[in-house]
Formats: structure tokens, C-alpha cells, sequence
């Protein structure tokens, strides 16, 4: 039997063990996620859709780029099942292979010139097989952290899940950028896309090999050995959960954030219809830097969201997201790279990080662990898929050739953060419940002292687990 420090120190380095998992995977499946994201605004229109109407092509292209997103709450569905009933290491671990794969073949469909209709339909059915894949990435490695860290630490632990996202963001823009800056535009548009979309081999691989050693959590193993491991999940989040999932749904259509930043403000930006005439390798620019910042963010944000709560900077930064985004636009509009990308690094890279990094504590923290995976999968899933057609919703609105196209967008974000924010408020707050009372509604949170008291033990016995691990490396 292990004595109270050996098993507090046990307890320290399976949360990082479990953090780094969930950091590392989301990196290479957002990897994969995001080329797609980024070769649909800059690329795609041109390769995989009619030549003449170029108002068409981007809206076509656009909505490949949604589709992903209707297939969330499929996959959300079934992949919150299986995390529900069968463990957080195996639904990752199948989230993993089918975005890999996936993500392998769009690096080798042929092109619109080559096969006519087919292949905007051969690029639709790997867009649904990516999202459906991507449905149980953020709520599997959510609860996996969540799950394993201890009392006054959650929320900076679980942030690192988004930490992930915004790395494996830079990650896709980071190799796009030496392509379209170095390559030729017409070997670019033939096969130098082709090469981040085929690296997703590396993704498969190395994925595989990081979450196969990753232990199944307390909180899980304990609903296993006492065989309450719910039989429909599903039906039980709805029964006893809908009002948090219904918040959920709500909140997460700050999705609308990033829409604006990487995917519509990139079509705005280069294609040649809106006439803004940004380069390719300039503009990518602009989010790999936002998302820089944005890792560094993170971690400050998930630690402050342990200190006062999970909500005041969710909602702060929902509402001055939603403001941020006119000026970005209008940065764009003005032919302002300079702005574009000051604008950028505040609206994306600082006061998004809000939500953005507390959310993956926030969302799980409001349901019991018998159906954490399939409420907060399905519930944000929902949300998301709600923003995946702004961006053709915007091309359409806000076509080339349209007037105030930063106000129009801007608008319609700054109603959509709103709404967001709202929902936010509604809920509880969660982050002094003990891990068991999750999702009852009727518990007692932590007294204060007693909180910050455990706060402050859980940082101290971390940094003494991290000098243990550096002093055995150097002996």
C-alpha cells in the first residue's frame, strides 16, 4: 500500500501524464482538422469546383468546409457512447485513426478537372468522416484531464486541451506557409496542397503510440468496478442533464470566433472575388500569430478560471470577442495588414482565450461522470454545428462586391457572442464542487478556505513531483 505522499505523488504524475496525452492528441488531430479548414478558404475553390462564378466556388467551398461540422453530432452521438461506456483512452483512441485516416485521403482525391462532380462529392464524404471523427476529441480529452486532476486545479489543467487545438492550428498554417511561399503557384495548386493532408501518416503513428500509455481514469474506473457503467448514456444526459446541455449548445456557438478569424476572414482576405488581394503566405500570417499567443494564454486563463471562477472570463471574453471582430474585419477591408494582424492578436490570441481555455473545464464540470462524454459531446457538438454554415452564411450576406461587409459580420458575431455569454451566466458556477459531486444540482461547494487551502497543496505537491522527476533524470 502506498503511503499519503507516494500516492499523492502517483496521483500528480498520472495528471500530467493524462494532460500531456490530451495536449499531444489534440495537436495532431486538430492538425489534420484545420489543413482542411485552410485549404478550403485559400485553395479548394479553385481545384475542386466550376471554373466562372467565383461568388459560387467560395460558397461551395465554404460549405464543404461546414459539412464537417453537421457530422459532429453524429459522431458525437456514438463516440460519446463509446467514451461513456467503454473509457476515455478507447474513444480517443478511435477519434485518432478515423481522423488520420481521412484526413490521408483528401490528399489524393482528383481534382474537378480531372473528374468532374465526383470530386466535390469524394471531398464532402471525407469532410463528414472528419467531423464525425473530431466529435469526441475535445469531450474525450476534457473529461480524461478533468477526471485526473485534483481539487483547485482543474481548470488549468483541462486548459491544455485547448492549449492543444490552438498548436495544432499553428501546426497546419506553419506548414502551409513555406508551401505557398516558396513553391510556385501552379505546382502549389496541382500537388503542393497535396502535402500536408498525405503527413497525416506521421499523425496516425504517432497519435497511436501516446495514447496507448495512457491509464483510464479514477473517475471512470471506479463507475466500472462498481457496475454502474450506464447502458444508454445518451438517453440518461437528456433525462436528468438537458438544461446544462441546453447551455452548452448555446455557449459554444462562440464558435463563431474562429469561423470569423481563419476561415471567412481568409476568403475575405485572398480570394480574388472580394478584391482585398491579401498574399496567401502573408495572410496565413495572421492566425498562426494569434494562435501563438493564444498558447501562451491559455494556461494563465485555466489558472485564473481556479482562482475566481469559471464563468466572469468566459462571459468577459465572449462579449469583447463579439466587439473585437468589427475592427478585424475592418483592418481587412482597409487593405491594413499591420491592423489585421494587431487586431488579430487581440481578438483571437487574448480575449477569446476566455472562453476558449476555460470551457474544457466549465463544460464536463456540469455533468456526472456516468454521462460526461455524451452530454458535453453532444451538447457541443450541437453548438458548433450551428456555426458551421456561418461561413457560407457570410459569403452569402456579405457577397463580393457587397457594401459595410465588416458591419454586416460584425454584427451578426456580436449577436451570436451575446447569446453565448448569456447562456454562460445562466449556468452554475462549478469550480469549487468536489469531483463526485459533479452535475448534482443539490451539492455544496468547497468553503473557501478549505479550497484554496487544496489549491495550494495541489500546486505545491506539483512542483515538488516536477523537481523529484528532474533530480532522478540528473542521477
Amino acid at each position: 500500500m502506498r503511503s499519503p505522499t507516494e500516492a499523492k505523488h502517483h496521483g500528480t504524475e498520472q495528471t500530467k501524464k493524462a494532460t500531456a496525452s490530451g495536449w499531444i492528441g489534440s495537436v495532431l488531430e486538430y492538425y489534420d482538422f484545420f489543413i482542411y479548414a485552410t485549404a478550403a478558404s485559400l485553395i479548394f475553390p479553385q481545384i475542386f469546383f466550376p471554373k466562372g462564378d467565383p461568388q459560387i466556388a467560395i460558397v461551395a467551398s465554404l460549405a464543404t468546409y461546414g459539412v464537417g461540422y453537421v457530422a459532429r453530432p453524429i459522431g458525437a452521438f456514438f463516440l460519446g457512447h463509446w467514451g461513456d461506456t467503454h473509457g476515455r483512452k478507447q474513444v480517443l483512441l478511435v477519434c485518432m485513426f478515423l481522423m488520420g485516416i481521412s484526413t490521408m485521403c483528401v490528399g489524393l482525391l482528383p481534382t474537378y478537372d480531372q473528374v468532374g462532380l465526383l470530386a466535390p462529392a469524394l471531398l464532402v464524404v471525407l469532410r463528414l468522416m472528419q467531423g464525425f471523427a473530431v466529435a469526441g476529441e475535445i469531450s474525450g480529452a476534457s473529461s480524461m484531464i478533468l477526471e485526473h486532476a485534483p481539487l483547485g486545479r482543474r481548470g488549468f489543467y483541462a486548459s491544455f486541451t485547448l492549449q492543444g487545438v490552438q498548436a495544432g492550428q499553428i501546426l497546419a498554417a506553419a506548414v502551409f506557409l513555406p508551401l505557398a511561399a516558396f513553391m510556385p503557384t501552379d505546382d502549389f495548386n496541382s500537388w503542393g496542397w497535396r502535402i500536408p493532408f498525405l503527413l497525416s501518416f506521421v499523425v496516425i503513428v504517432a497519435g497511436f503510440i501516446i495514447r496507448r500509455e495512457v491509464e483510464e481514469t479514477p473517475a471512470f474506473a471506479q463507475e466500472t468496478k462498481g457496475g454502474e457503467t450506464p447502458k444508454a448514456p445518451i438517453v440518461e444526459a437528456v433525462r436528468e442533464s438537458w438544461p446544462n446541455m441546453l447551455r452548452v449548445i448555446c455557449a459554444s456557438l462562440m464558435n463563431v470566433i474562429p469561423v470569423v478569424t481563419t476561415v471567412f476572414g481568409a476568403a475575405y482576405a485572398v480570394q480574388p472575388g472580394y478584391g482585398i488581394g491579401f498574399n496567401k503566405d502573408v495572410y496565413l500570417w495572421i492566425p498562426v500569430l494569434g494562435n501563438c499567443l493564444a498558447v501562451l494564454v491559455i494556461p494563465m486563463v485555466g489558472n485564473l478560471s481556479d482562482r475566481i471562477g469559471r464563468r466572469p472570463p468566459m462571459i468577459v471574453g465572449a462579449l469583447l470577442a463579439g466587439l473585437l471582430s468589427f475592427g478585424y474585419l475592418y483592418a481587412i477591408s482597409v487593405h491594413q495588414v499591420g491592423l489585421a494582424v494587431v487586431m488579430s492578436l487581440l481578438m483571437w490570441g487574448v480575449v477569446y482565450q476566455g472562453y476558449n481555455a476555460v470551457f474544457p473545464s466549465f463544460y464536463p464540470e456540469l455533468f456526472p461522470t456516468r454521462t460526461r462524454v455524451s452530454s458535453m459531446a453532444i451538447s457541443q457538438n450541437l453548438g458548433t454545428m450551428f456555426t458551421a454554415m456561418l461561413p457560407a452564411l457570410f459569403a452569402t450576406v456579405a457577397p463580393p462586391g457587397a457594401d459595410n461587409i465588416p458591419v454586416i459580420i460584425g454584427s451578426i458575431t456580436l449577436a451570436i457572442t451575446a447569446v453565448s455569454a448569456t447562456a454562460i451566466w445562466s449556468a452554475r458556477e462549478t469550480f469549487r464542487l468536489r469531483m463526485e459531486d459533479l452535475g448534482n444540482k443539490n451539492a455544496e461547494p468547497v468553503p473557501e478556505a478549505e479550497y484554496e487551502k487544496a489549491r495550494l497543496e495541489a500546486i505545491s505537491e506539483a512542483r515538488k513531483s516536477s523537481w523529484a522527476s528532474a533530480f532522478s533524470m540528473k542521477h
